[in-house]
This record gives C-alpha cells, structure tokens and sequence, in this order.
C-alpha cells in the first residue's frame, strides 16, 4: 500500500490520504480479532474513552449531514453510526504519534483518514469538514480530476478523504484525538500536535468503484433497513430503548473501589424560594376581529402579522383606497380586497407606507373599497408564507434586515436542534440575538419551542446591536459578541397553537 502526503495550510495543518489497492473484506470474526490487538492490555489501566463524547457527536453528526446532502443525490447511502472497537484501534494508532497510516495489518480491513495540526483550537469537525471540501476536485462517478492512486500515478488535487466519509456501504465509524508531545511531520518536528485518527468500516475507495449510486434518496436502500429512510440516508428505526450513559460506562476497565471513608458534614440550611413565574410567552403576530383598523391595532413594532378570523367577506368595516390603503381601514377586509385573504380568514402581513395624497376606490374579490381624497398614513397588505428549515439557518439567509421593514415567512423548525453543535449552530445573544445565530436553536433557547417537538415560529429581523449578551437557557448555551463588524439582528416569537 502507498500512500499520498496532502499540503500543509498556514497555522499548521496537514492530512494524509491513503489509497485501498482492492483488498478483499474480512470477515467480522477476523476484524476483531485485528481490532482487539491494539486495546489496552494493563491490569488496572483506567483508559478513559478514545474520544470526548462532544467530540464524538459532533464527528458522527456531521458525516451524517453530509453524507446525507451529496450532489447528485444518492439513492443508497447508509446512516452511520459510532463504533467503539474502531475508536479504540483509533486511539492506539493516535497514541503512537506517527504520521502516516497504520498498523499496516489492520488497513486490510479498515478505512482511514488522518489530520493533525498545531496551534490554535481546531474542533475534529473542521478536520471532518476540511476532507468533505476535496469534493470540489472530484466528478462523480470516478475521480476524472483528481488521481490519488501515489506514487504511480499522481497528479492534481487528491479526494480520497471526501469519498471515504461518502462510501455508500461504510456504515461504521470511530475515532481519537491525541496530543504528541513532538511529530515529524514530513521532515518537520511539531510541538503539541494535535493528532486526529478516524477508522472506518466497511472500508471505502475501492478502485474502479463509484461511492455511492445515484437518485431519488432512499431508493435503493438495502432490504435490511426495511425502508426507513432519515435525513435522506437509509436509517434503521430502532426497537429498544438506550440505557442512559453513565461514568463507568466510560472507562474500559472498573477500577477497584477505593476503602470507604465516613466524613461528618454539617447539614446545609436551605431557606425557602419563592416559586418563579413562567416566563410571559411573547407573540409577534395578533389575533383580530373583522373590523380592527390599522390605526388602532398598529402602535408598536410588532404590528406586521395579523390573524384574521372568518366571515370578514360581508361585514360592513369599511375600507379606504386600492393597493394603499388609508389607515383607517380594516386590515382584514383590505387583506380580502387585495386577495391575500378569502372568508375562511387566514394570516397577513402588513407594511406601513406613510402618508398618501388620497386613495381610490374599487370593487375586488367581492368587496367594495371607498375614496379619500385627502392626505393620510397608508399600509399594504401580502401573503404570509411558510417554509420548513433546517437546524443551520440564519436570518441573514432567510431574510437579511432592509429598511425600511422586512418580512420573514413563518417558520416550522424540526426537533432536537439543541443538540447540533456550536460549529454549525450558533447562537449569539439573549432576546435579541445576531442574525447569523441558528434560527432553530434559537427557537429552543428563547422557549418558544421545545426541543423534543420542534414547531412554528415567526422571527423579525431589527438594526444591529452593538453588544449580544450570552446566557445558557432551556439546555443551551448563546455565546456574547462584542461590537460586531457586519450583520443585524432579529427577535424571535411563539406561535399561538
């Protein structure tokens, strides 16, 4: 087996990509068999998890989301899943500090990708991420631009990372990170180098092979997975329930209880709280009747989203104008006027437009507009749309701040955005929050939807602030950011169910 060196990047980073030469699979019996050679073999050894669990979900996560998101789309890629056996022979081979793939032994059987780097902080997902980014070298089916197969034939950009985190069929992945005191890294001696090792099985990059087949997602899915289909990979529901993870579930080997020692504590007092208040729900949009003017109703920010009820079709409100409307108007019957609305009522946006010489009147949609000629406060109506996200968008993608107001479609968030990570869903702020935090997880930390359920939610997106103030609710964590250079804000609102 040969292998390619990858380029080093300014702050010392490197990966390393090795090519499978069409071995053949062994079976699960020999694999660990080969995995168990490189566990801990010391009576008392206390070695805790090859990996933080934070890390783990974040690498595990993110090769599903990309996996999940290829182009074209494959009809065959499989859910991944963490494997403890792989992270540890991962662990053993990070610990050895040796810049190039290995054991050699194991590499029959196995996948590999390597990164390491020193000096600031890079998360495991930045590695993950930088791998997935050699897509931009690579033509499906077969590698036409780049050509990782070294030293007999190596030329250009190599992708060999990319198409071993989306090998249809590699289903099992496990990973560790250790730090080497001194690397040689290509002839050059790194301090403290970060060292990442991800094993994967069943191995992937088999020559004259595609990674994954194409089409509609889940289409090809392997009769095992009885068609159940997740975030467009093929996902098998599972039937029993996860026993929550505990302390010694960490550690490889128990370590012997240590002798039990009786310490004295004075009792604490605990003086008696006042229970707290729930927090006041806060709502963008307003509920109305058939005949509420827009100058009665609108006398805050918030007065752009309106529900309407039924049977506004042949009430007596009136109405002022046509495409403008004078203030004085009903908002639901101009909604009607205008066809945004019909009688079964429904939500509308308003925008306030300032003053208008005077307004003209029409028939439309079964209602009759008035004329005024003089000089008043004037507001159009439009639709409100709808539209499902992701747990990763932002305002500043969905609707960026203009003046002068800008209107957001409601949103419907899916559930468990609390868990993403901080890398790819931030938040920043408390109340008001930058508008390039994760709208989703926002969602989650403002309490206007639970994370178990997901749910709709309306955003409005406001001028910038010159400081977001961080504070940890509802299970997450906003971070602050001071002075920031570029982007807006946004405040985030409940949905009445």
């Amino acid at each position: 087996m040969r292998c390619v060196l990858h380029g080093i990047p300014a702050l010392g980073l490197a990966l390393l990509v090795c090519g499978a030469q069409g071995f053949f699979l062994p079976n699960v019996t020999h694999l660990e068999k080969l995995l168990s050679k490189y566990q801990q073999d010391r009576p008392h050894s206390r070695a805790r998890r090859a990996i933080p669990r934070v890390d783990q979900e974040e690498i595990l996560m993110l090769h599903n989301k990309l996996r999940g998101q290829v182009s074209p789309p494959a009809s065959n890629m499989e859910h991944m899943t963490w494997d403890e056996e792989l992270a540890r022979s991962a662990a053993a081979w990070a610990q050895e500090c040796i810049w190039e793939h290995g054991p050699t032994s194991l590499l029959v059987s196995i996948g590999q990708n390597l990164a390491v780097h020193w000096g600031r902080y890079r998360s495991p997902g930045f590695h993950v991420q930088s791998w997935y980014d050699e897509v931009k070298d690579y033509t499906y089916p077969y590698p036409h631009e780049c050509n990782p197969w070294c030293p007999e034939r190596c030329s250009g950009a190599m992708c060999t990372h990319y198409t071993q985190i989306v090998w249809a069929t590699t289903t099992k992945i496990g990973c560790a990170v250790n730090t080497c005191r001194r690397m040689n890294v290509w002839g050059d001696v790194w301090e403290n180098a970060v060292y990442l090792v991800c094993n994967y099985s069943p191995k992937g990059n088999w020559i004259g092979e595609a990674p994954y087949k194409t089409g509609r997602p889940c289409s090809q899915c392997p009769p095992s997975y009885g068609g159940g289909c997740r975030n467009n990979l093929c996902y098998r529901e599972e039937t029993f329930h996860q026993k929550p993870e505990t302390d010694e579930m960490n550690e490889v080997e128990t370590a012997p209880n240590p002798e039990e020692k009786h310490v004295w504590v004075q009792p604490r007092v605990i003086r008696p709280t006042k229970p707290k208040k729930a927090p006041a729900v806060s709502y963008m949009t307003q509920v109305i009747k058939c005949d509420t003017k827009m100058k009665d109703k609108c006398k805050g920010s918030t007065c752009n989203r309106y529900q309407c009820p039924a049977g506004c079709l042949h009430n007596r409100a009136k109405i002022f104008g046509t495409l403008f409307y004078e203030s004085a108007s009903s908002i639901c019957r101009a909604a009607i006027h205008y066809g945004i609305l019909d009688d079964k009522g429904g939500l509308v946006d308003v925008t306030r437009n300032g003053k208008v010489p005077f307004f003209v009147k029409s028939e439309r949609n079964g209602v009759q507009s008035l004329s005024k000629y003089k000089a008043s406060s004037s507001f159009t109506v439009s639709k409100v749309k709808v539209q499902d996200l992701d747990c990763y968008t932002t305002v500043a993608q969905l609707c960026p701040f203009e003046k002068s107001g800008t209107h957001c479609p409601r949103v419907r968030c899916p559930a468990y955005c609390k868990d993403e990570p901080s890398y790819w869903a931030p938040v920043f702020g408390s109340n008001i929050y930058a508008d390039t935090s994760s709208i989703c997880k926002t969602a989650v930390h403002a309490g206007v939807i639970k994370n178990d359920s997901g749910g709709y939610v309306d955003v409005m997106p406001v001028d910038k602030k010159k400081t977001y103030v961080g504070s940890l609710r509802n299970g997450v964590q906003s971070e602050s950011l001071r002075t920031p250079r570029d982007g807006k804000a946004f405040r985030i609102f409940a949905v009445r169910q």
